[in-house]
């Protein structure tokens, strides 16, 4: 595998992208692929293995049957490279000796958790591959070995995932207030080993393996004869990693959730009857500041006046709030989320408003929240119906708020197979609640584009759905490929 020595960040999948029927690689190769950048060996395929090309095999075997073989070879050279990357985390980073003095135990356990546990995991898993690798450059299948591991040896992921809230907090805050550490850890993202690579890029690698184990052997799953006793092994081993997925997921996400429902609970000053917050049940869909129009009577007529209103909304209730300060806020109100009615305005019914008057103020030059749209809720302390004309400051935000408020999701009847598909070529992570971090190769079903950049949207692997900027997506059109997404989509 010395041909092969391309980090786990820079390492494409090739074999998700051999759904096309082209072949795989072009059959000439250009000299000038000779010329190999820095740090980016280029990495081998199957076919391309000396070993394959001497004794002719790629030739000898049928086109279907050549997919398999670089499907398969790609879980085991995919391993190798991530292997390589945790490798590196763990002797320059986590080993760093200079890097654990400019912080407490604590810090460190947060920063790296059980990562080591996850390398010894990922090594025993490579092992077993690389020796089956080595007994024949046909492999016949791989299924047995992912299915074992996925369901003993990769527990250690979970317990990694679930910390995940922690690291990224920590991570942040020796940033942002600890000034050795930081200037410690650029010098150690300098060193020639990183491949100028931050630390981050690889503290997130088993979260973005153990998510992409399922794409590869449905990959593998896709091309083994549908009639063979390999094609059930590998529908058994698919389903075994899925299910690791699935905890690492939770994990992360409880974990997350739990922790921002207390520190959420701690900011909230209730000035009218307090309200029993955190509960396991409960979780934050969506926060942030959004701009009311009141009106409030004036000595002739009433005039209409802006308010800032902070809404905190979860799963079952929306909260209204004062920020006072970053970390704290007054409780205004309150409303079931079942009772809430949201409507979009278009600019010209405003007029028509019950608030009178606002197109001439809204328009007028202090305006900046000029994206309009209602909001009916009961109050909940008071009991009466109360009625919110808000605005916000960008089209994408009241896309936003207006998906998140308006409860009723279309995914149950919206037909998946009409939306557009995108493929994602820039990793994102998201930033709040409502949005969708996302990885190179990830497909996403479109179920809303805003004219400012924004989609909401499926991700297809696992049926999660959130915002993404469009700039991280490239649209899908090939017909066979469209196709293909759905049926993984059915299996996934």
């Amino acid at each position: 595998f010395t041909e092969n020595a391309v980090l786990y960040q820079n390492y494409k999948e090739k074999a998700l992208d051999i759904d096309s029927d082209e072949e795989s690689e072009p059959r000439e190769q250009k000299s000038d692929e000779k010329v190999v950048f820095r740090y980016k060996p280029l990495r081998s395929t199957w076919s391309q293995l000396s070993v394959v090309k001497k004794n002719g095999l790629s030739e000898a075997i049928s086109q279907e049957e050549r997919k398999r073989q670089e499907a398969i070879f790609e879980v085991i050279s995919s391993e190798h490279s991530y292997l390589l990357s945790l490798e590196i985390l763990i002797r320059m980073f986590k080993n760093s000796r200079e890097l654990s003095l400019t912080m407490t135990k604590t810090e460190s356990h947060h920063l790296f958790s059980n990562i080591t546990d996850v390398y010894e995991a990922s090594k025993k898993f490579f092992t077993e591959l690389e020796a089956r690798h080595q007994n024949s450059i046909f492999i016949d299948d791989i299924s047995d070995i992912v299915e074992k591991h996925s369901s003993s040896t990769f527990d250690p992921y979970v317990k990694y995932c679930t910390n995940e809230v922690y690291q990224q907090r920590t991570l942040q805050k020796l940033l942002a207030t600890n000034p050795a550490f930081k200037e410690v850890l650029s010098r150690i993202e300098a060193h020639e080993d990183c491949r100028s690579l931050p630390m981050i890029s690889f503290l997130i690698l088993p979260m973005q393996r153990v998510t992409r184990l399922p794409l590869l052997m449905d990959t593998i799953c896709q091309k083994t004869p549908k009639d063979s006793s390999k094609y059930e092994n590998c529908k058994r081993a698919l389903k075994e990693v899925s299910k690791l997925v699935r905890l690492c997921n939770e994990g992360a996400r409880k974990m997350e959730r739990t922790e921002m429902m207390y520190t959420i609970n701690s900011q909230l000053e209730f000035k009218i009857k307090p309200f029993p917050l955190v509960s396991s049940s409960r979780w934050l869909v969506k926060r942030g500041e959004l701009t009311a129009y009141v009106e409030e009577p004036g000595l002739f007529s009433k005039r209409t006046c802006k308010q800032q209103l902070y809404f905190f909304l979860f799963n079952d209730v929306l909260i209204i709030t004062k920020k006072k300060s970053e970390e704290s806020y007054n409780v205004t109100d309150y409303s079931l989320r079942d009772q809430l009615v949201v409507q979009q305005c278009d600019s010209e019914d405003l007029t028509s408003s019950p608030v009178k008057n606002t197109s001439t103020m809204l328009y007028s030059r202090q305006s900046s929240a000029a994206h309009l749209f209602r909001l009916a809720a009961l109050s909940n302390h008071a009991g009466e119906r109360v009625e919110l004309l808000l605005g916000t400051e960008t089209q994408s935000d009241r896309a936003r708020w207006i998906t998140a408020l308006g409860q009723d999701r279309d995914g149950q009847t919206t037909d998946r197979t009409t939306l557009t598909q995108v493929e994602i070529t820039r990793t994102y992570t998201a930033k709040q609640s409502d949005e969708l971090s996302l990885q190179v190769a990830d497909v996403v079903l479109v179920y809303q584009k805003v004219a400012d950049g924004w989609c909401e949207g499926e991700r297809l692997r696992d049926g999660e759905r959130g915002w993404f900027p469009r700039e991280c997506a490239k649209e899908i059109t090939c017909r066979a490929t469209l196709d293909k997404n759905m049926e993984r989509m059915g299996r996934l």
